[in-house]
């Protein structure tokens, strides 16, 4: 029987399913790779300096901001009739379908932010007063990404800020008070990769969207290009990665090398399916790709 078949309105599995835990991969593998590189970098040049106290909550507040934004993303999407129960291609979401209760999802959409807030607030003592901006500036953009920059194609802009730039140096921030070149394009490769999950999503979500007038990059460039730019992302991503083999790390170019490898056979069988609900198959296989590239690089940079 299907695990969403049943399912009481506002119950633990409702709310376990609103939170998508699958998506929580997207929010751990830039952390991951900021802690490895402050970690590696604290060992080498800090007298081994590093906090494994702001190491979690940075964790923590990646998961927090992440759940809330799937908790935003399935109320206003519901809200604004751009998320249909009878035409959607991807997963079932919870307001869409009755699971969850609008003014239930606002409750915890307000729930979420303050437990995000409450959670990143003790890294003030460890990055500085700065880090009280860096905390709105996610919160806010949290919601701007579902109710506007979605809706303009400027998602991919916003993966590449806030899934890569910001949590990757961020991190390494709070861990030893300095951002590094090598460190900024790594997060710019984090976000790459990461921002294959979105252009997959949108790829299959492409004729719906431009039907309710949300012009993603995928709906604004055409099917074909976002095929080229999917498999561009990976490339990429694992080009910048030269950056650990400059800076002393091989085996942190040459082990994501395998994500690439998995990368390329999830972009042939995107080509092959092209359209329809069979292509949650290759959403969830990117989201498996992202976390070994993570993976990957992490155990590279402590390896090498």
């Amino acid at each position: 029987m299907n695990e969403t078949t049943n399912i009481k309105t506002d119950s633990l599995k409702a709310w376990l399913l609103a939170a998508r835990p699958k998506t929580l991969s997207g929010a751990a593998v830039p952390v991951m790779i900021g802690l490895a590189l402050a970690y590696v970098d604290a060992q080498e040049y800090m007298s081994g300096t590093f906090s494994w106290t702001a190491a979690v909550l940075c964790l923590l507040f990646a998961f927090l901001m992440q759940i809330d934004a799937n908790f935003v993303n399935d109320f206003f999407d519901y809200a604004n009739g751009s998320d249909d129960a009878e035409t959607r291609l991807g997963p079932r979401r919870a307001c869409a379908q009755g699971w969850v209760k609008l003014d239930s999802m606002k409750r915890a959409i307000a729930l979420t932010t303050c437990l995000a807030c409450l959670v990143g607030l003790p890294l003030v003592w460890y990055g500085g007063l700065e880090m009280v901006l860096i905390g709105l500036i996610c919160v806010v953009f949290c919601f701007l990404y579902t109710t506007h920059f979605s809706y303009m194609g400027l998602g991919d802009v916003l993966v590449l800020v806030f899934f890569g730039i910001v949590p990757v140096c961020i991190t390494y921030y709070v861990q030893l008070h300095t951002c590094t070149w090598q460190v900024l394009l790594a997060s710019l490769a984090c976000g790459l990769v990461i921002d294959g999950l979105l252009i997959v999503n949108n790829f299959r979500d492409r004729e719906g969207d431009r039907a309710v007038g949300k012009n993603t990059l995928v709906v604004k460039v055409g099917a074909e290009a976002s095929l080229v730019l999917y498999l561009a992302v990976g490339v990429v991503a694992c080009l910048t990665g030269l950056v650990f083999w400059l800076n002393g790390h091989v085996l942190a170019f040459v082990l994501p090398l395998l994500y690439l490898v998995l990368h390329f056979f999830t972009y042939l069988k995107i080509k092959r399916i092209n359209k329809g609900k069979a292509l949650n198959l290759c959403l969830g296989e990117t989201a498996r790709n992202i976390f070994v590239y993570g993976l990957m690089v992490v155990i590279g940079l402590l390896f090498s």
